[in-house]
């Protein structure tokens, strides 16, 4: 059945929906998904949009991981820049963006691209990478 689903035009067999869930995200600033695996299936829970102050803190650093991912799929590591761009933070207030990096280091969801790298200019990598 799924075949034929996928030669009618309804989906696809490319598995190419992790990549569109995480970009979408990423794309309108939404909370990060929530990947659930009832009965076998995979169900992925997509939340409307809400300010970062109204994430908490796992979300924002789930989010933060979900950031790495998606830059390093684009060969472009991700850094506080990048972040603040993600959840709509001005660069006034990049110490936000520091923060959840911190948090998600803490937690090793994310890894340095370089041992040693300055503060300044840091880039950072989920943590398989």
């Amino acid at each position: 059945m799924a075949s034929w689903i996928a030669r009618i035009g309804i989906c696809e067999e490319r598995g190419s929906g992790v990549d569109k869930v995480v970009s979408d995200t990423e794309l309108y600033q939404l909370p990060p998904p929530r990947w659930e695996r009832p009965d076998g299936s995979l169900r992925v829970v997509l939340f409307a949009h809400r300010a970062l102050k109204d994430m908490d803190k796992q979300e924002r650093v789930y989010a933060c991981y979900l950031h790495a991912c998606l830059r390093y799929v684009l060969r472009d590591p991700m850094t506080n820049t990048t972040l603040r761009e993600r959840f709509g933070i001005d660069a006034k207030n990049s110490a936000m963006a520091s923060r959840i990096i911190r948090d998600a280091k803490e937690v090793q969801v994310i890894k340095p691209y370089e041992e040693g790298q300055s503060n300044k200019n840091s880039r950072y990598l989920p943590y398989w990478a």
